[in-house]
């Protein structure tokens, strides 16, 4: 899910700053303003010597009043320039520090699902998936408790409107779960190009929203990359390919249905508004007896009783990681997408799909040829050139 709001900049720090900067001023000052007085009652013990006194002090007090005056600039321009180093190293960290968040996390989270399906040889992943929204419920819930996130109260009619949506979902959930059991992560990668295809003839179709020259021609670039990658892939699985088509179409229909509910949504809402906690929590609460009502139907129960890895503790160490990540993403990409904008956020989510890419090649042995390599190159820089385009 992408994000619209988050709050990270603090700020109090250039008042701090400047505030600083006075009381340093202002103490300077003080101790010149000390040693005039001292020289003044130093010019009062004798006086018989009180006219050489008084031209003294009034050499003193000009040649004092000009290094004050000169302090308070120095000061002045101190506190400038730290105020300055300060806004420099702000307006760095915060984007630098963001989308390492942003990256690391979804990188993460992708590579642990990997693990848990196939690693472990998980043949639950609608179970998985269960867990995972659990904990992410828990959190909201307890943030929401310690007043760190606000959310919004859940009504009947809120609910309702939004279980549509939610049943969308949990498909997308679960049919991504399944295709990255049999699919590499590259190829998986590269598949997910075909969502921006349906997204962009379903936003034609509902919205009567066009698209540019370039979109279209980065989609057929994404067409052939998928088709080639397909063809060359060594692990090519039949149930895996169809997991990823049904995942392709499922998120394009999250997305271009969530555009819809999203403004009945706020107006069922208390502050006429829905923040991405709110649509976390919602998305998450709702789909678990979604989720229950499919493990049982599938008695896919009876497999996770039975199942030898929920014996090993490093298999729930990766699960939980991997919700708890999942939940993290929502947090970092607003974070993220506060810090930078809509533009950064779109080209830097292409770019983090080549390091996944690499590195679930790398860490899962996964055989490649170089016809199937350069699908997969081509296919990352079509995905690219496709976020630059929508974006021009």
């Amino acid at each position: 899910m992408k994000s619209d709001e988050a709050v990270c900049y603090d700020p109090e720090e250039p008042e701090l700053s400047s505030l600083n900067g006075k009381l340093i001023s202002g103490e300077r000052d003080n101790r010149v303003v000390e040693m005039v007085s001292t020289i003044d009652m130093q010019g009062h013990r004798t006086i018989s010597n009180f006219a050489v006194n008084a031209e003294h002090r009034t050499l003193t007090d000009r040649f004092f009043r000009g290094n004050k005056a000169a302090a308070g600039n120095n000061v002045n321009i101190l506190a400038d320039g730290d105020k300055k180093r300060e806004h420099g190293s702000a307006a760095i960290s915060g984007p630098l520090l963001s989308g390492i968040a942003y990256c690391f996390s979804s990188c993460t989270m992708i590579l642990l699902n990997k693990v848990v399906l196939s690693g472990y040889n998980f043949n639950a992943g609608i179970s998985l998936m269960f867990y995972q929204n659990l904990i992410a419920c828990l959190v909201v819930a307890i943030l929401s408790l310690c007043r760190a996130v606000s959310v919004e109260r859940l009504n009947w009619k809120l609910t309702k409107v939004w279980v549509p949506v939610n049943v969308i979902f949990v498909g997308m959930l679960v049919s991504g779960m399944y295709s990255l059991k049999f699919i590499n992560i590259a190829m998986v990668t590269i598949l997910k190009n075909v969502t921006n295809i349906i997204t962009a003839v379903g936003e034609w179709y509902i919205f009567r929203k066009r698209q540019n020259q370039k979109v279209w021609i980065a989609m057929f670039m994404m067409i052939i990359s998928a088709v080639s990658g397909g063809i060359t892939d060594l692990q090519f699985n039949p149930k895996g390919y169809t997991w990823q088509i049904m995942n392709c179409v499922l998120t394009a229909m999250y997305s271009l249905t969530l555009r819809q509910v999203m403004d009945k949504a706020k107006q069922l809402t208390r502050s006429g508004s829905l923040n991405e906690i709110s649509m976390v929590l919602l998305n998450n609460l709702l789909s678990l007896p979604f989720a229950m009502l499919l493990i049982f139907l599938f008695e896919e129960w009876k497999y996770v009783i039975n199942a030898e890895v929920i014996q090993l503790p490093m298999f729930w160490v990766a699960a939980t990681a991997s919700g708890l990540l999942g939940l993290a993403i929502s947090f970092t990409s607003m974070w993220f997408l506060h810090q930078t904008g809509p533009t950064t956020y779109s080209l830097v989510g292409s770019l983090n799909k080549i390091p996944i890419s690499v590195a679930g090649v790398v860490l899962f042995n996964v055989p490649l040829t170089l016809p199937n390599m350069f699908s997969i190159t081509f296919g990352l820089f079509a995905g690219i050139f496709f976020a630059r385009a929508k974006l021009s």
